[in-house]
């Protein structure tokens, strides 16, 4: 299946995804604040990265690099800006993300619901 990339500075919230996503057969990469993602996705430090994400799930509100700059940086790098992202927010919609990071395949409000999260995964991803 797919590789996704999850991050959230919630442990519980990251180790929750990671079993829903492995339950339906997906790899899973973890990251726990923006920096860390930005990393792994070869944006800072710039770096080839061979095995980039099918997936990004992205919460906004994160400590060290927040998940505003994550989408407004990958979306300026040729590479990863083809990756559909999901946000996760507690901050409800945020509707400049729709102009600011095009990527942005949807948007989800904390708290979740775990089957509508498996829905939209298996939508974008064509599973």
């Amino acid at each position: 299946m797919a590789t996704i990339l999850v991050v959230d500075d919630e442990r519980d919230v990251v180790l929750l995804i990671k079993f829903l996503l492995k339950k339906d057969g997906h790899q899973v990469v973890e990251a726990f604040n923006g920096a860390e993602a930005l990393q792994i996705l070869g944006l800072e430090p710039p770096t080839e990265v061979a095995n980039l994400p099918d997936l990004i799930i992205l919460d906004v509100m994160m400590p060290v690099v927040d998940g505003l700059t994550v989408c407004r940086k990958a979306a300026d790098h040729p590479k990863v800006r083809g990756i559909p992202m999901i946000i996760l927010t507690a901050r409800g919609k945020i509707p400049e993300l729709s102009t600011t990071a095009p990527n942005v395949a949807s948007q989800l409000e904390k708290p979740f619901d775990p089957q509508k999260l498996r829905e939209l995964v298996r939508g974008i991803l064509g599973s």
